[in-house]
């Protein structure tokens, strides 16, 4: 009889907390979307590679963030190279990562616009891209094909860090960023105009 009781109360908790609880990715893009105050804040390298030794003494910062509700931007400036931007769009499937790489003159670089799709197991805290088709042939395009196997992370936990990250075999970058205690925020990265006071 017991049995009986708790299998219907199991199945309209299952299905009442299926239908009201935020997916996911929206909860994630939620606390992404919180990155769009005006603050901007310090990272670090914490990953050891050799190949990135040069960035283990830069400034690292990123933000401040922007966004339209679809969108967050987020730039990330390492010492005075602004060329980097952070972009995090909601699709229909979940969220797609790209990297918008630009010259001084605010004109995209030839390796620009690449990233991929979160995929299915991600969390509020950590959503995982790996490289898409469209990424795949610009990489092979631009001999550096062993990009191909790449997968980028961003986590958030709000109020404390944001990580990006890229990783594939046999290689890991990865930045930490101090969400506790803003910094002055570097000019807009190159390719966006000043905001005018």
């Amino acid at each position: 009889m017991q049995r009986l009781i708790l299998a219907p109360v199991f199945l309209l908790a299952a299905c009442g907390g299926g239908a009201t609880d935020p997916a996911p990715e929206a909860l994630y893009f939620e606390r992404l979307n919180n990155l769009c105050n005006g603050e901007a804040y310090a990272g670090k390298l914490v990953s050891d590679d050799a190949v990135d030794a040069d960035f283990k003494s830069a400034a690292m910062i990123m933000g401040p963030a922007t966004c339209d509700g679809l969108t967050v931007r987020i730039p990330f400036a390492v010492d005075e190279d602004r060329s980097r931007t952070w972009v995090i769009t909601r699709t229909q499937d979940g969220l797609r990562l790209k990297h918008d790489h630009r010259h001084e003159d605010g004109h995209e670089d030839v390796l620009t616009q690449y990233g991929g799709d979160s995929t299915s197991d991600g969390t509020a805290a950590r959503q995982d891209y790996p490289v898409d088709a469209e990424t795949r042939t610009l990489f092979i395009a631009q001999d550096i094909e062993v990009s191909t196997q790449n997968t980028w992370t961003v986590e958030i936990e709000p109020g404390e860090t944001f990580a990006y990250q890229m990783s594939r075999p046999e290689r890991l970058f990865r930045v930490e960023f101090d969400l506790t205690t803003p910094v002055e925020a570097p000019p807009p990265p190159w390719g966006v105009a000043p905001i005018a006071e």
